[in-house]
């Protein structure tokens, strides 16, 4: 039996924030294993990489304890993920890794009283109020993780590919290299 922290967004590109908060789940002793899901289809978003880029990119700066997902990618939404993986990994446990921005909106999300059935590990922000929405969702089973924050983004790494200098304490450098040969191929 394994507790494991379900990481899910579109990582495009993966960058040293998201590992980042996967180490640190595992180095607070929050969960055991963190699985990062790249979803194929964000149904918010429409200029992601694709799908095998970023797997190929989180397959690149993976490390102990942490899992990448390479069969649930497809599904939509959250929910539908975690109902897989509790019929997949019977003995398991999971939790929801979430960043605080995410509470904000979480009712609207598809099944979200499904999704507040788990454990949630939340990366903090200090523009924030974590506790508010919390207690709006009547959520009290949960972590905030403890992490200084870093301001990296993914669409700015994505248009600032040809100045590494800009981005280099953003992005791993095998995923620089390895955007900067499929962008010039």
């Amino acid at each position: 039996m394994a507790r494991i922290g379900i990481y899910c967004g579109s990582f495009s590109p993966v960058h040293k924030g998201h590992i980042r908060i996967a180490k640190q789940c595992l180095k607070q002793k929050l969960v055991d294993k963190v699985m990062i899901i790249a979803t194929g289809s964000y149904w918010n978003k429409n200029d992601l990489l694709p799908l095998k880029d970023r797997l190929n990119m989180l397959d690149l700066v993976k490390d102990k304890g942490i899992i990448i997902d390479k069969k649930h990618n497809e599904y939509p939404y959250t929910y539908q993920i975690f109902r897989e993986l509790k019929k997949e990994r019977p003995g398991d446990t999971f939790s929801l890794i979430l960043g605080a921005d995410n509470l904000i909106n979480f009712s609207d999300w598809k099944e979200y009283k499904e999704l507040l059935e788990y454990d949630f590990i939340i990366v903090n922000r200090q523009d924030i109020d974590v506790r508010k929405y919390l207690a709006e969702l009547n959520k009290t089973n949960y972590h905030i993780l403890e992490l200084e924050q870093m301001d990296i983004s993914s669409s700015y790494i994505r248009d600032h590919l040809d100045d590494y200098q800009l981005i280099k304490d953003m992005i791993d450098e095998r995923v620089y290299e390895y955007l900067k040969k499929r962008k010039d191929s």
